[in-house]
C-alpha cells in the first residue's frame, strides 16, 4: 500500500477533497435531503478511487516521458518501484471501485460515472496535442463539488456549479505555474503546455487571469444567494483570494525556485481553509 500511495501522491487529494465537502454539505443544508454517514463515506470513497485512477493512469501513460525528464526520472515506474503492469491493474481496480461506489449513491451518479472517469483519465493524453491540458485537469477536479452535491440531491444546481468553475480556473492556473519547471523539456519533446507555447512570462499572465476568474466564482455565490452566507464564509473568500495572490508573489518570470511551495503548500492551505470557513458558516446558519 505504501508504494501505491507513493505512486498516486495521496496527499494531492487535498486540492479537490475540501470542495467535495463543500458540495456535499451544500446539498444537505440547502435542500430537504438528510445527512447520511453512509452517503458521506461513499462520496469520500469516490474521491479516493477517482484520484487514484487519474494519477496512476497519468504515471502509467507518461512512464517513458518521465524517464527522460531529470525532474521526474525517479518517479515510481521509471525508478522500478512499481511496474507498468502493476500501475495499470491499480487503475482498472480503482475505476471499478469508483463505479461500484456510485451505484450505491443514486442512479444519476451511477449513470454519470463513465463520463467522470473519461474526463479524469483523458487529461493524461492532452499534453500530447493541446496546450489547454491545464484546463482539462481543472475540469477533472471540478467534478468534486458538483458530484458531491448530486450525490446528496440527485440533481444539478447553480451554486455548486459556480464552485466547480472556481475549481477549473484555480487548478488550471496553478497547474500552469507547476508546468513552468518543464518549459524547456516540453518544448524539446514536442509536448504541449501553456509555458512551452507562450513562455514563462506570458504563461504567468494567463495563470493570473485564471485565478482572477476563480476568485470571482467563489464571490459569485454571495451575489446569487446573499442570505445563505455569513461572516465565516467572507473570511474564507478573503483567505482564498489571498492564497491565489500569494503564489504569484512567490513565482516570478526570472525566479521559479519556489514553484513547489506555491503549488503544494499554498494551494493546499487555500482549499482546506476555504472549506473549513464554509463549514463553520454553514454550522452557525443552521443551528
Amino acid at each position: 500500500m505504501k508504494k501505491y500511495f507513493s505512486l498516486v501522491l495521496f496527499a494531492h487529494s487535498i486540492f479537490a477533497l475540501p470542495f467535495a465537502m463543500i458540495g456535499f454539505f451544500l446539498g444537505v443544508t440547502t435542500t430537504e435531503n438528510p445527512f447520511l454517514w453512509q452517503k458521506l463515506i461513499l462520496v469520500l470513497l469516490c474521491m479516493v478511487f477517482a484520484r487514484n485512477s487519474a494519477m496512476a493512469f497519468n504515471r502509467y501513460l507518461d512512464r517513458n516521458i518521465d524517464a527522460k525528464n531529470p525532474r521526474t526520472k525517479m518517479r515510481d515506474i521509471p525508478a522500478g518501484k512499481v511496474s507498468a503492469n502493476e500501475a495499470l491493474i491499480f487503475v482498472i481496480v480503482n475505476c471499478l471501485l469508483f463505479t461500484l461506489s456510485t451505484y450505491f449513491i443514486n442512479p444519476l451518479c451511477f449513470y454519470l460515472s463513465p463520463i467522470a472517469l473519461f474526463v479524469v483519465l483523458f487529461y493524461s493524453f492532452t499534453k500530447r496535442f493541446t496546450a489547454l491540458c491545464h484546463l482539462v485537469l481543472g475540469l477533472g477536479l471540478s467534478l468534486a463539488p458538483i458530484g458531491a452535491y448530486i450525490a446528496v440531491t440527485g440533481h444539478f444546481a447553480l451554486i455548486p456549479v459556480l464552485y466547480s468553475f472556481a475549481v477549473i480556473f484555480w487548478v488550471s492556473g496553478f497547474d500552469i505555474i507547476y508546468a513552468l519547471q518543464d518549459e524547456s523539456f516540453d518544448r524539446e519533446e514536442n509536448l504541449h503546455s501553456i509555458p512551452s507555447a507562450l513562455g514563462i512570462k506570458r504563461a504567468l499572465w494567463v495563470s493570473i487571469i485564471l485565478h482572477v476568474l476563480s476568485a470571482a466564482c467563489v464571490i459569485a455565490p454571495i451575489l446569487v444567494a446573499p442570505q445563505s452566507f455569513g461572516w465565516a464564509y467572507y473570511i474564507g473568500v478573503i483567505f482564498f483570494c489571498f492564497a491565489l495572490t500569494y503564489q504569484h508573489l512567490l513565482v516570478k518570470p526570472n525566479d521559479i525556485s519556489k514553484v513547489n511551495k506555491a503549488f503544494a503548500t499554498t494551494n493546499g492551505m487555500a482549499s482546506v481553509i476555504f472549506a473549513i470557513c464554509f463549514l463553520i458558516d454553514t454550522f452557525f446558519r443552521t443551528h
